[in-house]
């Protein structure tokens, strides 16, 4: 009697710093050093729940 065997699909986690990913003369970079984003939050806070955990900076 044959047995079915079931697949496994194996996940995988690369871990890497976003700095590692962009490169230094990249128009983000470029922004970043000359843009105050603190204004996002200003913005976005009413788009986020009173309930449960506060937002967190990716």
């Amino acid at each position: 009697m044959a047995k079915n065997k079931t697949e496994q699909k194996q996940q995988y986690m690369i871990c890497a710093l976003l700095d590692d990913l962009v490169p230094e003369d990249h128009l983000v970079r470029k922004l970043d050093r000359y843009v105050d984003w603190s204004f996002i939050y200003d913005i976005c806070d009413p788009l986020y729940s009173n309930r449960g955990t506060n937002r967190v900076d990716p």
